[in-house]
């Protein structure tokens, strides 16, 4: 019984062993132990050690040769004391640790981006996927998309964008630059009054889409095979890039 509750402790079979053999003798020496136990004199020596860390023996250096005295089996409460100090100071320093964590996460500055990249096989069905959260997130935000239209974005993706603005909230505008192209121009003769397109010459030194929809930022890249889109979700960036993108359009309107 002493046996299976000292190992439930975490003791070896071979500290068990040794420590209730002392328990039985009062004291031995580590060539004693050796030969009761069947153990070589190595393995005797740093089981020893370990129960000796563990606070459940003592080194008697009393004599001519060392001697091994075990703690009486009421020193068992004080080490549980110890453990139950050791797991409390540990639990505050969790707690601790945690609060400058948390604090330190909520700073901007420190947040973490998650990005997403989409290949050209999925792209459309990732458009479609995640309209319903980025409307959401602009609802939270301005409601209103900004950044820039490669036209060639329209040229493969007019389904999408006529999808899109059919079924999306009235709330939500955009406000886009991009240059002139046929395709854009079929797309204006819809007449999608939330969705104003600005013509920009400095624009065709853009080569890709990019939108900044609340705190999501979407470069869609088309100009050439194969297609792919980077998601970034960071509201640093978002806000960021949304004022560079108002502080243009607002240029442009004076």
């Amino acid at each position: 019984m002493a046996q299976q509750i000292l190992k439930q402790l975490g003791f070896s079979d071979k500290e068990v062993s040794i420590y209730l053999l002392l328990l039985e003798h009062g004291k031995m020496s580590p060539a004693e132990i050796a030969k009761l136990t069947k153990l070589n004199r190595p393995t005797v020596y740093n089981v020893a050690k370990e129960l000796v860390r563990k606070g459940m023996l003592f080194e008697d250096l009393g004599g001519p040769h060392l001697q091994l005295v075990p703690r009486p089996p009421e020193d068992l409460v004080v080490l549980a004391n110890r453990e139950e100090k050791a797991l409390e100071e540990k639990k505050a320093l969790i707690r601790r640790a945690a609060d400058e964590l948390k604090s330190f996460a909520l700073h901007e500055k420190y947040s973490v981006p998650k990005i997403v990249f989409i290949p050209e096989e999925d792209v459309e069905s990732y458009l479609k996927k995640q309209t319903p959260v980025w409307n959401a997130n602009l609802a939270q935000n301005d409601s209103m998309f900004w950044g820039f239209q490669d036209h060639t974005f329209v040229e493969h993706y007019a389904d999408w964008i006529t999808w899109y603005w059919n079924q999306s909230p009235k709330t939500i505008s955009l406000q886009l630059f991009s240059n002139e192209s046929p395709a854009e121009t079929t797309m204006q003769a819809q007449g999608i009054d939330r969705r104003r397109i600005r013509y920009w010459k400095k624009s065709e030194q853009f080569t890709a889409t990019t939108w900044v929809m609340g705190d999501y930022v979407v470069m869609i890249s088309t100009r050439q095979r194969p297609f792919y889109l980077v998601e970034i979700h960071n509201k640093v960036f978002a806000e960021n890039y949304r004022l560079t993108f108002k502080e243009l359009w607002n240029l442009k309107s004076e």
